[in-house]
């Protein structure tokens, strides 16, 4: 008589699940396929043809894809019924559900979560949103990210189109600039400098083979750049009946100055490190400067 196999109840269970994922993931895809067969009309298409309404379609199926692995992850969380309020401790009954759709590199995603708020504390919450950690606004945070990304490396307008061409997910300049400003929010120069023994390594790289030393650059550059205290920042008072007021505060033009050190490898510049120095301006002397250029 042979020996009985031992069944781990854990791997059974996550086996269904699974295998009920899979069915969800198949039927997802079909419906993504019904779509591509009424793009197709003429019999022998080209490759060019086919890669576009691919290419067309691609968010539409990786977007639904991600729709359902989510939705089969936190199943707790979208079939919640109570929560606890994180202030008073209060038990709130779920309502809802909410629909919210969120912009993610992979397409549009549709969430559909209950909704928890507490009258006594005034305050409203979405487990399902803080589980996924999404951020803020429609536009989520690996867009952000890519978006930053490109745009250090060419101009606002130019990012624009870049990044809509490349992703299929269309951004305008100013909202890109305001997510690079998020991104970058807190960082210094000593944050995104190279560090010293990093330095060292590229120079020594450049004079490898060499008998003459590497030969090291300085560029610097400035300009004047407004800005305005923090007192300024934020929502003020002054929006419905009430008549808006001129603001007390004055603002000061800084004069910020860049630097860069570099060595010359050949034909390219190998970037050692950067700095940014500012050098405070009041608006007065500002306006004295400019009516002594015109006269």
């Amino acid at each position: 008589m042979g020996c009985a196999e031992i069944i781990s109840l854990p791997e059974v269970r996550a086996r269904k699940q699974w295998d009920a994922l899979r069915q969800q993931l198949h039927a997802r895809f079909d419906q993504w396929l019904d779509g591509l067969e009424e793009q197709f009309q003429e019999p022998e298409p080209t490759l060019a043809a086919v890669t576009d309404i691919v290419w067309t379609l691609r968010q539409a199926l990786t977007g639904g894809l991600t729709e359902t692995i989510v939705e089969h992850a936190y199943l707790g969380e979208h079939t919640r019924k109570q929560v606890n309020c994180a202030r008073c401790d209060r038990l709130l009954p779920a309502r809802g559900p909410v629909r919210r759709t969120v912009e993610t590199m992979v397409g549009p995603v549709e969430l559909e979560r209950p909704y928890f708020s507490c009258t006594g504390c005034r305050l409203g919450v979405y487990p399902l949103d803080d589980a996924l950690g999404l951020a803020a606004g429609r536009t989520q945070l690996d867009v952000q990210q890519a978006a930053a990304k490109l745009v250090i490396e060419v101009p606002y307008e130019e990012a624009q189109t870049l990044f809509s061409d490349l992703t299929g997910v269309g951004l305008g300049s100013e909202r890109m600039h305001t997510l690079t400003n998020h991104v970058a929010e807190g960082l210094t120069v000593l944050d995104v400098a190279p560090s010293r023994d990093e330095i060292e390594r590229r120079i020594a790289a450049v004079a490898a083979g060499r008998h003459r030393r590497p030969v090291l650059g300085l560029g610097i550059d400035g300009a004047y750049v407004p800005t305005r205290p923090d007192s300024a920042r934020g929502r003020r008072p002054g929006q419905g009946r009430q008549r808006a007021k001129r603001a007390r505060w004055h603002g000061q033009w800084r004069d910020a100055k860049g630097f860069r050190f570099y060595v010359m490898d050949g034909d390219r510049i190998g970037l050692c490190s950067v700095g940014i120095r500012c050098k405070m301006r009041n608006n007065s002397a500002r306006r004295s400067s400019r009516s002594k250029r015109r006269a």
